[in-house]
């Protein structure tokens, strides 16, 4: 039997009430969200695959996937998946992480037993071939191209990881190292494929108007014959304490130098990570937020200031980058940012500043269930990274209940410069 959120969500999450769960025999699991107030639908497929299951040699696999899931399977060929999707008013996307591939599609409501024949056909029997390989391989190579190897962020980004994580998977990028790319074998993806794609390793979200016993009866008659594939293999984490400062310098053309600043950070499922998310807008987030107006209004240091923190499975970092004036000396842009952080740390933030992230995060979460995609979306993240989208439930107030002597205390833990490493891009005629 379906469940349902106990004794109903709060106000603010009321659009979940309907919310219901199911997993078919083969392991594949089930998230219907109905809504009936506009006659579309939004479809996600949730993969537990990212750059963290890959291995030396084949980094960057997960994300080749991505791209050759489009490429044509049993029932509909090359090209075939977009067109049907269009001509029915449809569109679709994906993504890749460090922990999951996402795969979503946006459609009138008419067109769900075509979305979920199309999304069943290329999980049972993708067409694998050199000639799909040799091609995405191009096609990806082209991306790391532009947007690492000729782009100042993509690389200090790569640079940063490497010096963030000495063992763990995280340390190469999820695109991949273009030797990596390069050498990646059919037999490798079909491998890949029969592990990571299977259904007891996916969960679908639908959500939008659509009757939910039919779908479920849809999705069952479409998926139910997929057989299990094999446990996928644990990853390994030999991390070892990073016991001081890491530095590492990138020579490369550009008109002004930049900084990428990252610290060691918890898991998602670790309580400090909702008292990052709070830093994480009240330093960066906003023209009036604590990084924008001292270093680049203030002190005019830097021409931007952004923190980039995501949740992960394992512990992540908190990431700080610092688009600089061409005449800018990082050395000066450095202590000005440390003194920042130093300063959070021994003395926190002002209620001000608490009570103006907390305003921010409850709109974030209300803005992202406003939408079927959204709902779908930000659900499915809660389970994969959470361990249950009922978690996100309990988001508001838990943001809410967040203290200044909590703050303090994270940003003292997490902000120390033994758990730093520094990033610096030097421009070069």
């Amino acid at each position: 039997m379906p469940s349902k959120t106990p004794n109903g969500p709060p106000p603010e999450l009321a659009a979940v009430s309907s919310l219901t769960e199911h997993t078919l025999e083969n392991g594949l699991r089930v998230r219907l969200l109905p809504d009936d107030s506009v006659p579309t639908v939004s479809y996600f497929t949730f993969f537990r695959v990212g750059s963290r299951n890959e291995r030396p040699g084949a980094t960057g696999i997960s994300h080749l996937f991505e791209h050759m899931m489009f490429n044509g399977a049993k029932r509909y060929g090359p090209g075939e998946f977009d067109r049907v999707l269009e001509s029915s008013g449809g569109t679709s996307n994906a993504y890749t992480s460090n922990d999951l591939t996402v795969y979503h599609d946006d459609f009138a409501a008419e067109a769900l037993e075509t979305v979920v024949d199309l999304e069943s056909d290329r999980m049972r029997s993708l067409s694998i071939t050199d000639s799909v390989l040799q091609s995405e391989r191009q096609v990806v190579l082209e991306e790391r191209r532009l947007r690492v190897e000729n782009d100042t962020r993509g690389l200090l980004d790569e640079e940063l990881a490497s010096l963030a994580w000495k063992a763990h998977p995280y340390r190469w990028p999820v695109i991949g190292w273009r030797k990596d790319i390069e050498r990646i074998t059919r037999q490798e993806c079909m491998e890949y494929f029969g592990t990571y794609y299977a259904p007891q390793n996916a969960t679908v979200y639908v959500a939008g108007d659509f009757d939910p016993e039919q779908a479920l009866a849809l999705i069952g008659r479409c998926y139910g014959p997929i057989p299990k594939g094999p446990a996928a293999p644990g990853v390994a984490d030999a991390e070892p304490e990073q016991k001081g400062e890491r530095r590492a310098r990138v020579h490369h053309p550009a008109q002004a130098p930049s900084l990428m600043v990252g610290y060691r950070a918890p898991p998602a499922k670790d309580p400090d990570t909702l008292v990052l998310d709070l830093l994480q807008y009240a330093l960066s987030v906003g023209q009036g937020s604590r990084f924008v107006r001292e270093l680049v209004y203030r002190k005019e240091l830097a021409i931007a200031v952004g923190v980039d923190w995501s949740w992960r499975i394992d512990p992540g970092i908190f990431q700080i980058v610092l688009d600089l004036k061409p005449d800018s000396k990082p050395e000066q842009v450095e202590r000005a940012l440390f003194a920042e952080i130093d300063a959070v740390a021994r003395l926190g933030l002002t209620d001000r500043e608490i009570q103006k992230a907390k305003n921010n995060l409850k709109a974030h979460l209300l803005r992202e269930l406003a939408t079927n995609g959204g709902r779908a979306h930000a659900f499915g993240t809660y389970e994969e990274l959470l361990g249950s989208w009922r978690e996100g439930l309990t988001l508001p107030s838990r943001y809410q209940a967040i203290t200044s002597e909590q703050v303090k205390a994270v940003a003292a833990k997490y902000f120390a410069p033994t758990r730093r490493a520094v990033a610096t891009l030097v421009p070069t005629p």
